[in-house]
């Protein structure tokens, strides 16, 4: 499907929106109803069904004030990290999301305060999309979704830059680790 002419995409300001898409593309994206339309055949009526009224009312936005840490880290696959068939093994995987993006939380940790909390893993959850072999070289981009108390977030894309594909993509929840058990009188 291509993209809507130009004199049917909204009319929206897309000065202030980031990112490298083209000014149709972010208008397109910026109005949930337009983009939706457009998947419409020519000269079919939209129906007032489920959502219509809410993807009106739907508008593209940013979040300027989100602080979030991010760490990117690069290594080659080498013969320890693959399985039997020459690709990296989908243990390896997860323990690269599961060590890279503790950077991520570092990062954020001691831009805000200084000082580096320690925290251990509640929850890892991975997709695998494609297989990377050995003297592949592998691009770890980790950024923070949420730091609270006592739990934190983070999204790990692990991408073969030699194949420019993904490999694999993980959210590791985080949590500060329970204090010792008081001793029993």
């Amino acid at each position: 499907m291509d993209l809507p002419s130009t004199t049917t995409l909204p009319k929206l300001d897309v000065s202030q929106v980031a990112g490298n898409a083209s000014e149709e593309i972010k208008r397109l994206l910026g109005d949930a109803h337009a983009f939706y339309a457009s998947f419409s055949k020519p000269g079919q009526q939209l129906l007032n069904i489920f959502a219509s009224a809410i993807e009106k009312r739907m508008k593209k936005a940013e979040e300027p004030n989100k602080l979030e840490g991010r760490a990117v880290i690069e290594i080659e696959v080498s013969e320890d990290m693959v399985n039997g068939s020459g690709n990296i093994h989908g243990g390896c995987s997860a323990y690269l999301i599961d060590m890279a993006s503790s950077f991520a939380l570092a990062a954020l940790s001691l831009h805000e305060t200084g000082k580096l909390h320690p925290s251990v893993s509640q929850a890892l959850n991975v997709v695998y999309h494609s297989p990377a072999g050995i003297g592949e070289k592998l691009r770890l981009v980790n950024t923070t979704l949420t730091v609270g108390k006592r739990a934190e977030s983070v999204r790990t894309e692990i991408w073969n830059i030699t194949h420019r594909r993904l490999v694999a993509t993980g959210v590791h929840i985080k949590m500060v680790p329970s204090p010792p058990p008081k001793p029993a009188l």
